[in-house]
């Protein structure tokens, strides 16, 4: 009887749990059964490592063979098990030594010609496997820069189970010549889901995408809505924006990644592993150390918001925009249950998504911003009389956004019509992107300092309980905003969100603590309503 074992990772939304492969050869007639809860993807995988196993040059055992997949309770779904299927079996039939393989971490998948295929999640996996103490990992080769994020691990990138035998056996590594022929590498083909790319508005090139030949001293006019860019920047604070067809709504949201802080080490690794588990992670870019961009388009489900599906749970808009922009355009066009499915992680900064399988969490802690007409024709404004529609189809339309979810949007604004003689103006471009950013970044460290000794980072993150009683703002300055509260202007939590908006706009300007007109900007902001009080930041006070 012959009995190996090695370990592989099973991925459970973006954390894993390390999963011991054995495989047992006993006496009797030839036959391969595999056991755990494998997916279906899993048990094909009893076909592709004999193939893979074979056409690598080794001998399939012609006994009864049983490979175990440990622990049994958890579902393991994919084919990132191959690789270490197929060195367990290779381990009970002695043609490897079974103490070399007992401390190593195998993931990949097995093309039937013995060559290793990436597959999704895998940083995710090298993390859990370094949780759990593991030093050592086997990857595909190409994939083998992802799984180097991690440290403390030893990586080995391998282009096919040939080499790997031969590196486990002492034996002179044979050369693998990859695909010369001017064609994209097939291997590659594992690390990108079909339909993910730059046009479905899923994708994880962040703030280098939309910088290229992009800057906010393109927008024209539109001084409250570059205002509130700045300040939802500075403080990751939810933003609203509300104008007619052609203001500017969408080119403000694409320039917001572009004005926001590089990712720190921590939240590089976070987004990158949420993007590798969604088949996202761009090949050649191993870590995505700027912020994301997603613009789902507004026919998306709520499970295409925030994650779900049939089988596996998938991360959704709202964990592929982590530590990033998450932009609903055309906002009142999407579902309501969808929109109305935000409301948790806007809160919370994660999903939970529980299924039959088990229950996945995945991060989802975002800067969000909304973007919609203000009737259906979009001409509708106070100024002027163009709009055709009737008093009913204006409520209804803008009743699609519902007051719970407008109730955790800190920032409303209206992005004006662009005039004539501001486009014919010359010569009166606003501020850079590079200025603003230079200015949140000042935001941020100040923000920083004062929560050096707290889990947050940012005003929009701290609870409004905390921020009442530790941090105070200017004696009197909260008096407007609580006649507002009394009034019925706005609520317990609408009040919190004023104090977070006046602390980072006293961020901006330099203040140490928010002062009366900090607050009068604030709350200008958080209602829309003219304050008479000046909209500029570019100076600070």
């Amino acid at each position: 009887m012959g009995f190996a074992r090695t370990c592989s990772v099973a991925l459970v939304g973006v954390e894993g749990v390390v999963v011991e492969v054995q495989a047992d050869l006993e006496p009797g007639v030839a036959a391969f059964t595999l056991v755990g809860l494998p997916d279906k993807s899993l048990t094909e995988s009893r076909d592709r490592v004999r193939a893979a196993v074979v056409n690598s040059g080794g001998e399939w055992p012609q006994k009864k063979l049983t490979v175990g997949l440990s622990p049994a309770s958890v579902p393991k779904a994919g084919s990132g098990f191959d690789l270490a299927v197929a060195c367990a079996v290779l381990g009970a039939a002695e043609r490897i030594d079974p103490r070399v393989l007992a401390d190593i971490v195998m993931i990949g998948e097995l093309g039937l010609d013995g060559r290793v295929r990436p597959v999704r999640g895998i940083l995710p996996a090298v993390l859990a496997a370094a949780d759990a103490g593991y030093e050592q990992v086997v990857v595909p080769e190409c994939a083998a820069a992802e799984a180097t994020l991690v440290p403390g691990v030893s990586v080995l990138g391998v282009r096919s189970l040939r080499q790997l035998i031969a590196v486990l056996t002492d034996e002179p590594v044979p050369e693998e010549e990859p695909d010369d022929q001017g064609r994209p590498d097939p291997l590659l083909a594992g690390l990108r889901l079909p339909g993910a790319g730059s046009a479905t508005g899923m994708h994880s090139m962040g703030a280098a995408h939309h910088d290229q030949g992009h800057d906010l001293a393109d927008v024209i006019g539109q001084t409250s809505a570059r205002t509130a860019l700045e300040v939802a920047a500075a403080g990751g604070h939810h933003l609203f924006l509300e104008g007619p067809p052609g203001a500017g709504k969408t080119m403000l949201a694409e320039r917001l990644p572009a004005v926001l802080p590089a990712l720190g080490r921590q939240e590089s690794l976070e987004v990158t592993a949420i993007h590798s588990v969604a088949g996202l992670l761009p090949p050649g870019k191993p870590l995505i150390d700027l912020a994301p961009y997603c613009a789902p388009h507004h026919s998306a489900t709520m499970q295409a918001l925030v994650g779900g599906g049939q089988g596996v749970a998938r991360p959704g808009a709202v964990s592929l925009a982590h530590r990033g922009v998450l932009f609903l355009d055309e906002t009142p066009e999407f579902s309501s249950h969808a929109l109305d499915a935000l409301r948790q992680p806007l809160e919370a900064g994660h999903v939970v998504i529980a299924r039959s399988a088990g229950v996945v969490r995945f991060p989802a802690r975002f800067l969000m911003v909304l973007a919609a007409n203000p009737c259906p024709c979009g001409r509708f404004s106070r100024r002027d009389t163009l709009c055709e529609c009737p008093p009913s189809a204006i409520r209804r339309y803008q009743a699609r956004l519902s007051g719970p979810l407008l109730d955790r949007v800190d920032l409303r604004v209206e992005a004006d019509p662009v005039t004539r003689g501001e486009l014919a103006r010359r010569g009166a471009r606003g501020e850079s992107t590079a200025a603003v950013a230079e200015r949140v970044r000042a935001a941020r460290d100040r923000a920083a300092a004062r929560f050096a000794d707290t889990p947050w980072r940012t005003n929009g993150e701290v609870p409004g309980h905390e921020l009442r009683t530790r941090w105070h703002a200017a004696p009197g300055a909260m008096d407007e905003a609580e006649r507002g509260l009394e009034r019925g202007v706005l609520t317990a939590r609408g009040l919190d969100r004023v104090l977070r908006v006046a602390w980072t706009v006293a961020d901006l300007r330099g203040h140490g603590r928010p002062e009366a007109s900090d607050v009068t900007l604030a709350l200008q902001l958080r209602t829309g309503v003219p304050r008479g009080v000046p909209m500029a930041l570019g100076v600070p006070a």
